[in-house]
């Protein structure tokens, strides 16, 4: 089995949720980070910063969360 093949590394059972949870809590923190310096600076460039990461952090749990629940379904068979 190749690592590198791309048939391996989509069709993984669980590999795709590992992946794609860091985005949801990357751009959440960051979010969070460009709002609480954008209230303390009052500076609206950077409320739009925070405004995009969260919106992209809610749009990109959708996903991640859908993968978990594949994942959770495949490997564990539905028991917890």
């Amino acid at each position: 089995m190749n690592p590198f093949d791309i048939r391996t590394v989509l069709l993984a059972k669980h590999a795709q949720h590992v992946v794609l949870i860091h985005f949801p809590i990357a751009l959440f923190l960051t979010g969070v980070a460009l709002d609480f310096v954008a209230a303390l600076t009052r500076r609206r460039d950077l409320a739009v910063a925070a405004y995009y990461n969260l919106t992209f952090a809610a749009l990109s749990a959708l996903p991640a969360a859908a993968t978990g629940l594949l994942a959770w379904q495949w490997e564990l068979e539905g028991n917890a």
